[in-house]
């Protein structure tokens, strides 16, 4: 494991797969979607639509239906079924914190860290996550696409956007960014964040973060506190 030896201030953290436990609630919310778009259950297209599903996780939904459906009327529609059909199961109570992913953040808070909740999924999505949780005071700013130009992951917006508002650091390498795909990998690295880790809690592994230019693999977020305070 690469040592932390920039003297980190911001950790900018994913939410599905990474501080949230959803179950498979994207790839559900998904066959909604594609429902609605004409795309038959178990046929061949649709095999094939969940696959890209799969490998962009992280990513920005809206792009992800951008280059599945083609048209931007047909993404937006394909858009707008699934983060109903994913706020319809978050409002079932079908989603929980990761294992130690609210004491983690409160360990990062009161060692005098700022922490930012990111997110690919648009912003009424992201609030029926934190009320779900009962989050919404649990960190001082949380991010959507929208919130930072609407590019989404695997550009640097977000993170660069977290820095920028935040003012908790003084340089991109006093920022962590952690999250569970490549995507959340790629836009760490591209910030310039000093640590970037991928997390076995989501949709990527191992090799897809190092591919990605991760400098750390965590088990969980639960694990960056002992990581960052220097008790590991």
């Amino acid at each position: 494991m690469t040592p932390v030896t920039t003297d980190i201030r911001l950790a900018v953290l994913d939410m599905a797969g990474t501080t949230v436990a959803d179950g498979g609630l994207v790839e559900r919310a998904f066959e909604t979607a594609a429902v609605e778009l004409g795309v038959e259950p178990g046929s061949a297209e649709h095999a094939e639509h969940l696959a890209y599903v799969r490998a962009t996780m992280g990513e920005s939904k809206i792009s992800v239906f951008r280059h599945l459906f083609g048209t931007e009327d047909r993404a937006q529609r394909a858009n707008s079924a699934f983060e109903k059909a994913y706020g319809d199961l978050v409002d079932g109570g079908l989603i929980a914190p990761v294992p130690g992913a609210e004491e983690a953040i409160r360990e990062l808070a009161d060692s005098g860290r700022t922490v930012v909740l990111t997110t690919g999924f648009a912003r009424v999505t992201q609030d029926a996550i934190l009320d779900a949780l009962g989050w919404r005071d649990l960190v001082p700013l949380t991010l959507c696409p929208a919130d930072a130009g609407g590019r989404g992951r695997p550009y640097p917006d977000m993170v660069l956007e977290a820095f920028l508002r935040t003012k908790a650091a003084e340089d991109v390498t006093q920022v962590a960014v952690l999250g569970d795909t490549s995507y959340d990998v790629l836009s760490g690295v591209r910030a310039g964040a000093g640590l970037v880790a991928g997390v076995r809690t989501g949709a990527h592994g191992d090799a897809e973060f190092r591919a990605a230019g991760a400098t750390h693999v965590l088990d969980s977020v639960a694990d960056l506190p002992a990581l960052l305070l220097g008790d590991r």
